[in-house]
């Protein structure tokens, strides 16, 4: 049975221009299932865009999923739309919209896209030299990875490991990607409101899914201050139940780390107490373990840990799983 929570419709209708940037997203293939991925974050809500940074999002149910980004363009994304229902490729994609910029301006976009025909498939990704720094992507053989106003290289690479690390149906590894970049300003401009982004959203297609009618479409448009979206969207994924063990299952308020970004020192505080802690570094190597630690508040050295994103997990006192990410700088 499809799941639809906090999902927004999104007019096609739309036809303004935002001058903001997205930050990270990810688009993916399942070839085992033939399932289309889509998630992404910003430091933009729906009171910057309708709706929040889903509005990049563009699903082909049983094709691909493209995302335009940067800058984002209704033009732009509408002429993307068509390329893939025309067959192109993914990198026949990008060079065309590149070639024939709505504003005549291609430096300043970003696009990431995968599609699978035919048992083959394909990705590419474009980063403009104007988009704002930090900027750019990855791709790998069924992803790509890419974001703008970045805290650093860190934060692709951790998305990129979690979502290569993690097991489980295609929405749970979108979600672990999504939770290797939750860290307080991963889009710098979220520095102020102490999260990493202010929308967010992941989303899944089966192969016989209607445009319209997506197997898995959930939406984070905006949160209360001081919560991260990401912690906000685990929450419907998990309620969903698709993903046991993936992300958090408290909300924010009753988990804390700090300071964040670290760099002598990062304590570790909830509210339903710490059995166990394990740190690992962004390949996904364990680098600190504790066991029995009976407390709700532990401190932890991290002054020899080299600069970076490191993911933790904690085990309640009622045996919850507890998952995030922090910086060492």
């Amino acid at each position: 049975m499809k799941k639809h929570l906090l999902v927004l419709v999104l007019s096609v209708a739309i036809s303004f221009i935002s001058t903001a940037q997205d930050t990270f997203s990810i688009v993916a293939i399942d070839t085992i299932t033939g399932e289309v991925g889509s998630a992404g974050a910003s430091c933009i809500d729906e009171n910057g865009i309708p709706g929040g940074v889903i509005v990049l999002s563009d699903v082909h149910p049983g094709v691909g999923a493209i995302h335009t980004q940067a800058y984002w363009l209704a033009a732009n994304q509408a002429y993307a739309k068509q390329l893939m229902n025309d067959g192109l490729s993914p990198q026949q994609i990008i060079d065309s919209v590149v070639a024939n910029d709505a504003q005549n301006n291609p430096t300043r976009r970003q696009y990431g896209i995968v599609d699978f025909r035919d048992g083959v498939v394909r990705s590419a990704a474009y980063t403009g030299v104007n988009c704002n720094d930090y900027k750019n992507h990855i791709v790998g053989p069924n992803y790509s990875i890419q974001g703008n106003i970045l805290l650093g290289q860190e934060i692709l690479d951790s998305m990129e490991s979690r979502f290569l690390n993690t097991e489980g149906e295609l929405i749970c590894r979108l979600m672990a990607a999504l939770q290797g970049a939750k860290v307080v300003g991963a889009d710098t401009r979220c520095f102020a409101y102490g999260t990493s982004s202010l929308s967010a959203f992941a989303r899944v297609a089966k192969p016989d899914d209607p445009v319209n009618d997506l197997y898995l479409d959930f939406n984070v448009p905006s949160v209360v201050s001081g919560v991260d979206p990401i912690d906000s969207l685990q929450v419907l994924v998990d309620a969903w139940g698709g993903c046991l063990g993936v992300g958090i299952e408290e909300s924010v308020s009753q988990t804390t780390v700090f300071p964040n970004p670290a760099e002598n020192k990062i304590t570790f505080q909830t509210a339903s107490g710490i059995n166990t802690l394990r740190i690992f570094d962004i390949m996904g190597k364990e680098v600190f373990s504790r066991k029995n630690i009976d407390k709700s508040e532990l401190s932890v050295d991290v002054s020899h840990f080299t600069q970076g994103v490191y993911s933790f997990q904690i085990n309640s006192f009622e045996n919850k799983l507890i998952s995030g990410s922090f910086i060492v700088h």
